[in-house]
């Protein structure tokens, strides 16, 4: 494990990153960033972050990211490193114009949509109901409360699955995966294996399983899987990975 106050020019003091460095853990959100980082074929350094020891709560690596959140993906040429999972996904797809559409397609709204909602929305509320007593600390209510979450994160996936329907498929806009689909299988995924508790199906949104199955075969998606230590099939059974400190 590195030590975090020496591993990056940001935490030294503010330089500017030479090479892709990704920082995070087993099977947070990093996984999305590193399904895209695969895909397109980027050369970038590993940085882990022992969240067991709450490496992402320290001065070094709030440095990175003031939040104290994984990822962070240390950039060439940015004055800053980038946080954020759909900020860099976006910030990536754009750089390389690849994974979303052109932006003068009649698509890039489309795109720019649902990759918001994804973040904003799916992922955040997931995001709570992994701890919901850390946003809802009264005894009173809190299984109420985290029964909404569930109910709000299956409508969502409902959303999703009528836009798969409508475009045709397989993917999110159509015929190609842009790097929203990668985001939607990492949520689908978490949304399977921490705190669900069977409160929501893949098998009520056939059309997304179905999208998860072609992101499986994917050479790179199997790697980024490898590398994050996730075996078997990632989306369509996930298991949790069985190393401390692991969770979206």
């Amino acid at each position: 494990m590195r030590d975090l106050s020496t591993s990056s020019a940001f935490a030294a003091g503010g330089g500017r990153s030479r090479r892709y460095r990704l920082h995070g853990s087993p099977d947070s959100a990093n996984l999305v960033i590193r399904m895209v980082l695969e895909e397109l074929g980027i050369p970038y350094e590993d940085v882990p972050v022992d969240r067991l020891a709450a490496q992402q709560k320290s001065a070094a690596y709030r440095r990175l990211n003031p939040q104290g959140l994984i990822p962070v993906l240390e950039v060439p040429g940015q004055d800053a490193p980038v946080f954020e999972t759909g900020a860099i996904l976006l910030f990536l797809a754009d750089r390389y114009q690849a994974l979303a559409p052109a932006r003068k397609s009649p698509a890039w709204g489309r795109f720019l949509k649902w990759l918001f909602f994804i973040s904003n929305t799916l992922h955040s509320d997931l995001r709570i109901s992994f701890r919901p007593q850390r946003y809802f600390p009264q005894e009173d209510g809190l299984e109420l409360f985290s029964q909404t979450l569930i109910g709000r994160i299956a409508a969502s996936f409902g959303h999703l699955e009528r836009e798969i329907a409508e475009t045709g498929g397989p993917f999110l806009l159509g015929d190609e995966p842009t790097c929203a689909d990668y985001y939607l299988a990492g949520c689908a995924r978490w949304a399977q294996i921490y705190r669900n508790q069977d409160r929501w199906n893949l098998a009520d949104t056939p059309k997304l399983r179905f999208l998860l199955e072609q992101l499986e075969a994917r050479p790179a998606v199997r790697k980024a899987c490898r590398m994050e230590l996730i075996d078997g099939l990632p989306f369509t059974a996930p298991v949790p990975v069985r190393s401390p400190g692991a969770t979206a």
